[in-house]
């Protein structure tokens, strides 16, 4: 038995940034996402008679080294479940890779959800949140669509995600703006490591989450867009004060990244909803009304030419194709 599986992206609002467990990729603190409609990652796996994984990204065949982390993850699923089958691995990533639009987070959940259905494990959504997990953190909230609060947990069993109710559609849409598709020359994990162990910001962070999360949830259950855009970029910025305080100090943002925030503020002060959430990489997300998109990404393309712009809105949990 074999299907495809579909993840979309998410979006960190509150982010995590800090493992205390590597291994198990237990974060600090919890983290709230929305997820995308518009980057998505679709995976199959079928069994192979081989003694290794055979592993294709983008009708590319991946050798030994590049597949490392996959083979790694699919070693872990087979510890875990009790197996010894290897697989076919069949990905195609409709996502920037390694540029701060969370390809890791539709790929694994993706892979965890095609083996689910090839093995027949018969995973419910909480555990398959914790299998997505085990290969990348923020995989575990691309299982669910729309808003999903990652809880952090002490160890593999109490560590996963849950998507938050809301009673109707909420008048949200993201505006991603790709200001560059290279793959960043520190990875998300290196950055952590470093953030955490040489910032003397990083207990206030902690704190900082935990108060957030409750602010932000309070306000999407209001449905209030502007309050949920304030939290956030509060949240990314003070997330990107890390990085500027490590030591030695590093930033992902690049001069089109500030100009951004710059034009984003102006458009503030013309009484135009927007606010800015950025992950670990220099593109920008940002954060509109249905109504102030428009404007917003006029305002944007006129202010920068070299950018390209992709409009997001709120996107569905794991799917099966």
């Amino acid at each position: 038995m074999s299907k495809t599986a579909r993840a979309y992206t998410n979006i960190a609002l509150i982010k995590y940034w800090g493992k205390k467990n590597q291994t198990l990729k237990l974060p600090y603190t919890n983290s709230l996402s929305l997820t995308l409609d518009r980057f998505y990652t679709d995976t199959k796996a079928c069994v192979i008679n081989n003694d290794q994984d055979i592993i294709y990204l983008n009708q590319t065949l991946l050798d030994q080294t590049q597949s490392q982390r996959i083979r790694n993850y699919l070693d872990t699923i087979r510890q875990m479940y009790s197996f010894n089958e290897h697989f076919q691995i069949d990905t195609v990533n409709h996502v920037p890779t390694s540029a701060g639009f969370a390809s890791s987070a539709s790929g694994f959940a993706a892979l965890a959800a095609a083996i689910n259905e090839t093995k027949q494990l018969n995973l419910d959504k909480k555990q398959l949140s914790i299998l997505a997990r085990n290969g990348s953190g923020s995989a575990s909230r691309s299982i669910y669509g729309g808003f999903v609060e990652w809880i952090a947990g002490s160890d593999n069993e109490t560590s996963f995600a849950q998507p938050i109710e809301t009673e109707s559609e909420i008048d949200l849409t993201i505006l991603s703006v790709v200001i560059n598709k290279n793959v960043k020359k520190i990875s998300s994990t290196v950055g952590m490591e470093n953030s955490v162990k040489s910032s003397p910001f990083y207990p206030n962070w902690v704190t900082l989450v935990a108060s957030e999360i409750k602010e932000i949830k309070q306000a999407i259950a209001k449905k209030d867009v502007q309050k949920i855009g304030e939290i956030a970029e509060h949240n990314a910025m003070s997330m990107h004060a890390l990085t500027l305080s490590a030591n030695p100090s590093f930033t992902y943002f690049e001069p089109e990244t500030i100009k951004i925030l710059q034009i984003i503020h102006e458009l503030r002060q013309k009484g135009i909803l927007a606010y800015a959430t950025i992950d670990a990489g220099p593109n920008v997300k940002i954060i509109c009304t249905k109504e102030s998109l428009k404007q917003v990404q006029k305002y944007i393309e006129e202010q920068l030419s070299n950018v390209t712009c992709v409009v997001a809105n709120i996107g569905s949990g794991i799917q099966y194709i």
